[in-house]
């Protein structure tokens, strides 16, 4: 029976790599998307614990005091950082004395031709 393979065609072995390539191309894999997700996270946030000094369950604003809140960017003249708090439907809302464990996220950006700030809080009341 007449072989009719084509000419070109050639027989191809397994090739396999040592241990050691293999292991450092995972690693470099690895270090790859570590090292991606560092740049492109967000590092907007802040996470500490102060205390509730007032909180509007209307507009949802809340504003707190003492603890890491001096340290903060956004603290008003009197010393409170306000903000929207964004909370589950069953979290109770904090009353003023509690301990809030939050993190502060800010937004920006443009509506109507004119710049808008906003800062959101997220968080829960200690026990």
């Amino acid at each position: 029976m007449p072989d009719h393979t084509a000419c070109h065609a050639v027989r191809v072995r397994n090739v396999t790599l040592p241990a050691p390539m293999l292991v450092a191309g995972g690693v470099g894999c690895l270090l790859a998307g570590a090292l991606t997700g560092y740049v492109l996270a967000p590092h907007k946030h802040s996470h500490d614990t102060a205390t509730v000094h007032s909180f509007n369950t209307k507009t949802s604003q809340l504003c707190l005091s003492g603890g890491s809140v001096s340290d903060d960017s956004g603290v008003t003249d009197d010393g409170y950082l306000c903000g929207v708090l964004r909370r589950s439907n069953n979290q109770a809302a904090p009353r003023a004395g509690q301990k809030f464990r939050y993190v502060v996220i800010r937004t920006s950006g443009t509506a109507n031709g004119e710049k808008q700030h906003q800062t959101v809080i997220y968080g829960t009341v200690v026990n």
